[in-house]
């Protein structure tokens, strides 16, 4: 079916809940105008619908190929990613000394939201090289970013992220590749490469002229463990000292993984000096690689939070149009027995009232989460903490919400949503993998309650949470979830709770606090708008999604004694 983007919504949340006409009052966002925005949010559903939507079924049902170490892709896609870079797409929030428009994070939010619901696989290409821009940006030398941030602002070479290895799953610390500082010839005062990463997202391919790897290493000396990780440059292509591009470096595509989903992304297992020539450049100092991929990371978990926005709202579309064109059984209880689009059955209009309700609310935490990380970049220190509170936040349950509107899809579909040629499932397995990687869900809960809980004494936490019940108290249902919230927070970070409780109910916790805050950024939606859809929306959230919300409380302070009364052996059978 043909996808839509959802323009008037992305419009409604970056005004509401990024407030970003408040940002236009600064100097360093003067450009985004209403009239800007409206422009950007129309332009990218025009280009979305028209270069990217048509590719998604293809690239799900021919995928990327590997090669002899060249990864290809389906036809159509080189000449959308051309058109993409042309079209300046990946350089919404780019720094403007480096050929960015300097515009708010909150718009490029927009942008990569529309390309990922039209196409989730596709846009992990852009996406990536947002996160290999912050890192360079932020951690870089004056001369690293003149070399490599005006391509990878524009497209025309793309960045990854290289972490994982076979041997060390989540535990960064437990990497082996290494750096070996080279001491004279051409590439005197850079380093050799080598050791193999695994599940890099789009880590070899032909639609950008050049791959920039941020790759994890360890230097000779260095410490164990997480301190003792360094992070480099290694582009597929040595770039020269006037920017133009030299030879091949030493590295290469070893297999890529056949997966439940996003096919068309080629997720490589890369090996880096097969030959001893892998040549890599230090990004700031060495043992200090791990704060530079942090930021990334962070950058990448709020992209992927949008990713679990961008799948609900594709499979939202699919099953509603399915339902409204499907006709099957009387209404019960009505006079008139004729069939009637299965829309009309109570339950089917439960589910997709459900999906939108759980993709509204997820966009607006979207938006507030970015809203409040421009707000940081503006040097607002309380916006910035808060937007790191939000980031498992969103990440986590923004996630879990794209899994189960897809999988409520399917459900409207019934059989038809179980086999391929709908392409319903498609939605479902697309949206699988966005709780697992940028740190699984657990791991945001995790860090929700051993870092996030613990800024400012648990002052961030609180604040957040009594803002919302403040401005709530006629919406008595986020308010009330607002406060219990605020107690978990108080009895976790108390010292009654043990590492091992706060651990036990962190993902109940985190799914509290993301419910209330989605709940908050709606109900300020409905308020502003008056709009007869976002109200009723917004009530379906409220008493359905929201009591549901505090019914986890019991789980959240069940203590994790309850999780180890089985000895192991007879947990693990």
């Amino acid at each position: 079916m043909s996808f839509i983007a959802p323009t008037e919504d992305q419009v409604l949340a970056m005004r509401i809940c990024a407030g970003i006409d408040e940002l236009a009052e600064h100097e360093r966002y003067g450009a985004a105008t209403p009239d800007v925005v409206e422009a950007i949010a129309e332009g990218i559903g025009a280009f979305a619908s028209g270069e990217w939507a048509p590719l998604n079924r293809i690239g799900d049902t021919e995928g990327a190929h590997c090669r002899d170490g060249v990864v290809s892709s389906p036809a159509g896609y080189a000449e959308a990613y051309q058109a993409f870079v042309e079209q300046g797409w990946g350089s919404i929030a780019g720094p403007a000394e480096y050929g960015g428009q300097g515009l708010p994070f909150t718009l490029a939010t927009c942008v990569l939201e529309t390309l990922g619901a039209a196409n989730m696989g596709f846009t992990l290409l852009p996406m990536l090289t947002v996160g290999a821009i912050e890192a360079l940006d932020h951690h870089g030398s004056e001369a690293q970013k003149a070399m490599y941030l005006p391509n990878l602002i524009s497209g025309a070479w793309s960045g990854t992220m290289n972490l994982t290895e076979p041997q060390a799953g989540s535990d960064v610390g437990a990497l082996r590749s290494t750096a070996m500082p080279i001491e004279e010839g051409p590439h005197a005062g850079k380093y050799r490469i080598a050791g193999t990463k695994i599940y890099i997202t789009w880590g070899e391919h032909e639609l950008a002229e050049n791959v920039i790897h941020l790759v994890l290493a360890r230097t000779p000396g260095a410490p164990a463990g997480s301190r003792g990780i360094s992070l480099f440059i290694v582009p597929k292509y040595h770039v020269n000292a006037d920017g133009s591009l030299g030879g091949r470096n030493d590295l290469r595509a070893v297999s890529i993984e056949h997966k439940l989903g996003i096919n068309v992304s080629p997720t490589c297992v890369m090996s880096y000096g097969d030959n001893g020539e892998c040549i890599g450049e230090l990004v700031g100092h060495e043992n200090e690689g791990l704060k530079a991929m942090f930021t990334m990371m962070n950058s990448a978990r709020i992209n992927v939070g949008s990713q679990g926005v961008q799948i609900a709202e594709r499979a939202l579309q699919q099953a509603r149009a399915y339902a409204r064109d499907r006709v099957q059984s009387a209404r019960a209880g009505s006079p008139d027995k004729s069939p009637v689009a299965i829309i009309e059955h109570p339950d089917v209009r439960r589910m997709i009232l459900r999906m939108r309700a759980l993709t509204e609310g997820s966009r607006a935490l979207l938006y507030y989460t970015a809203g409040q990380v421009d707000r940081g970049l503006l040097g607002d220190k309380a916006a910035q903490q808060r937007a790191e509170l939000l980031v498992p936040l969103l990440k986590a349950w923004g996630t879990d919400v794209g899994c189960e509107v897809a999988s409520l899809g399917i459900q409207i579909h019934g059989g038809m949503g179980f086999v391929e040629e709908t392409g319903a499932a498609q939605h479902y397995r697309d949206a699988r993998i966005a709780p697992i990687y940028e740190g699984t869900n657990g791991i945001q809960a995790a860090d929700l309650v051993t870092r996030k809980l613990g800024m400012e004494g648990g002052g961030v936490l609180q604040a957040l949470m009594a803002d919302i019940s403040a401005e709530m108290q006629d919406v008595p249902e986020v308010a009330s979830l607002a406060k219990d919230a605020a107690a978990i927070g108080t009895w976790m970070a108390s010292g009654d709770a043990s590492l091992d409780d706060k651990l036990a109910g962190s993902v109940p916790f985190l799914t509290m606090c993301a419910v209330a805050v989605a709940g908050w950024q709606l109900a300020r939606q409905a308020r502003a708008s008056g709009a007869v859809e976002k109200t009723a929306v917004t009530k379906v959230f409220n008493r359905t999604l929201v009591p549901e919300a505090r019914g986890l409380g019991a789980a959240a302070m069940a203590g994790a004694a309850l999780y180890y009364e089985l000895e192991t052996e007879a947990l693990a059978g």
